[in-house]
């Protein structure tokens, strides 16, 4: 049954306009972005990937320009007959040039894809590491993210710092992937290509930033009811702001003496339970690391500027900003979440 005019013309202009949509995000998208983009990759894996989906695209394309150019030739040439010609047209009931064609054709081009596509995944596999890489362990949790430095001893929480690579000598970051939980992933567009996290098997992937700046992400594999909210941050830094940062967080957390009761009800209230401060008898490993708190720009995962009236409010009620969080309201008065905010504004 041919299709109303209407209804052909809609189908050419909506896939005209998705084009342009998709041009105008690749011609626009330069540099660090504030939401996840694919369209301007900064980092080896992320450009390999790019120029792969290119390659695609220019192939899908030409397919659908040749079809669509035939489809429309063929409805303008006959879409009205002589109504005189009541003649049966000519009937063709074979052609092996055609057969063939349109089999060998598909085949070629399927044989290219995935040879060109195998190269990449394997590049990327296979890329030798080295001695000067950073490594880096990741631990997803619901819902939240947690970076271990097994060189330099630091544990940091959904936050991750890493070097500005030189494209010259690189320095790229190995990434070590865990679960602690259920399944989750980890994707920054700009920098790799999506990677899962799976309990009890561990993967790996490796990041060559080029650009520095930060760098959104986002867990891209289902793993409950906070899953949207489970946010990626990477912040590429230069080598000088990277050692800098090092050195600030291989420090201990600081300890006012001016905020001793806020620290008491830290410890006293169960919150050091869940909960490590390097240099206190807080020791937790099921939260985040708050050793420094406040040298991070949000909380939760992203999800909230990190302001005293937020961190306030988080203690109070998480699940004012994430409904279904693991962490609990700890059900303290007014006066011991002052004290309690107060003294984590010191742990930077």
């Amino acid at each position: 049954m041919m299709l109303p005019e209407w209804l052909r013309v809609g189908r050419i202009a909506g896939f005209v306009f998705l084009l342009a949509m998709f041009l105008s995000s690749y011609a626009f998208a330069e540099g660090p972005q504030s939401t996840p983009s694919i369209f301007a990759p900064t980092s080896t894996p992320a450009i390999d990937i790019h120029h792969l989906s290119l390659f695609v695209l220019e192939i899908t394309g030409a397919i659908f320009v040749v079809v669509a150019s035939l489809l429309t030739y063929v409805i303008i040439r006959f879409r009205a007959g002589n109504a005189e010609d009541d003649r049966e047209p000519a009937q063709i009931y074979g052609s092996n040039q055609v057969e063939l064609a349109w089999t060998v054709i598909p085949v070629l081009i399927v044989v290219v894809l995935f040879l060109t596509t195998a190269r990449v995944i394997f590049a990327i596999q296979d890329a030798p590491m080295p001695q000067a890489a950073l490594e880096v362990t990741v631990i997803g949790h619901q819902f939240w993210w947690e970076y271990r430095y097994p060189k330099q001893g630091l544990v940091v929480a959904n936050e991750l710092h890493v070097p500005l690579s030189d494209a010259k000598q690189p320095t790229p970051t190995h990434l070590k992937l865990l679960s602690a939980d259920a399944d989750h992933s980890f994707w920054v567009p700009q920098l790799m290509g999506k990677i899962d996290l799976i309990p009890n098997h561990p993967n790996e992937m490796w990041i060559n930033p080029l650009t520095s700046g930060l760098y959104v992400g986002q867990c891209a594999q289902f793993c409950g009811v906070q899953h949207a909210n489970m946010l990626l941050r990477v912040y590429v830094d230069t080598p000088e702001q990277f050692a800098a940062w090092v050195n600030n967080q291989a420090k201990p957390g600081m300890q006012d003496p001016s905020v001793a009761e806020g620290r008491r009800v830290f410890e006293t209230e169960a919150c050091m339970n869940c909960h490590t401060v390097q240099g206190t008898a807080a020791t937790g490993r099921f939260g985040p690391d708050l050793t420094h708190l406040m040298s991070r720009d949000t909380l939760a995962s992203g999800e909230i500027p990190n302001t005293r009236d937020n961190l306030r409010q988080w203690i109070k009620s998480p699940d004012s900003f994430k409904p279904g969080a693991l962490m609990p309201a700890m059900q303290l008065s007014d006066s011991q979440l002052d004290q309690v905010t107060t003294y984590l504004e010191t742990l930077k």
